[in-house]
């Protein structure tokens, strides 16, 4: 599922399986510098997945199929440690370089662009309990003609339990699915995709 809303926790986020893939503009790698309290470290990193399972439904009864996700994510990360090498800030900037939802029973597509980022605060370093992550950024879905099928814009704020302190949004498939149960939040996409 899209990270633009719903997020695993920040050990799922260090957990993901990361195949690299080769990056024009930059070369991946990972850096620390001494600060006064403490150090920022960084890195870049390519991540490419798919197609995968999203569990989102289109349709029903015979004709209904899984929308599967593929993508390439080109991910800026940062982090701060204080002098007990305890996280006090990490940021994860993305901007996809392909992505697209597929229905695989058809070959039907939808691409989709993608640029977010995610910061993480920990009231008190490195204790999960008190972090809290805040995700701002657009991912828009259209077709060939540029018409608009799904959107995800604006800011929210969640506890590391996912639950939602904030949202401000505009359109945002994914709040209106799975915070408030819009049980036709993704009925454009089904339709493009085949539904």
């Amino acid at each position: 599922m899209r990270k633009l809303v719903v997020l695993a926790g920040f050990c799922g986020l260090l957990a993901l399986s990361v195949v690299p893939v080769s990056s024009a503009t930059r070369t991946e790698g990972f850096s620390c510098h001494p600060v006064e309290g403490g150090a920022i470290c960084r890195d870049f990193i390519v991540e490419r997945m798919g197609p995968l399972d999203t569990g989102i439904v289109c349709g029903s009864g015979a004709g209904a199929f899984d929308i599967f996700d593929e993508f390439v994510d080109n991910q800026t990360r940062t982090f701060w440690v204080d002098e007990n090498d305890k996280l006090t800030k990490f940021t994860d900037h993305d901007v996809y370089s392909f992505g697209q939802w597929s229905n695989p029973l058809t070959g039907d597509v939808v691409p989709y662009t993608q640029h977010n980022v995610q910061t993480i605060v920990w009231a008190v370093p490195g204790d999960d309990s008190t972090a809290t992550q805040t995700v701002t950024g657009e991912n828009i879905y259209r077709l060939p003609t540029g018409k608009f099928v799904l959107q995800a814009v604006g800011m929210q704020v969640f506890n590391i339990d996912q639950s939602v302190l904030f949202s401000s949004h505009g359109p945002n498939a994914f709040v209106d699915a799975f915070f408030e149960n819009d049980p036709h939040a993704f009925d454009q996409i089904c339709a493009a995709l085949g539904a």
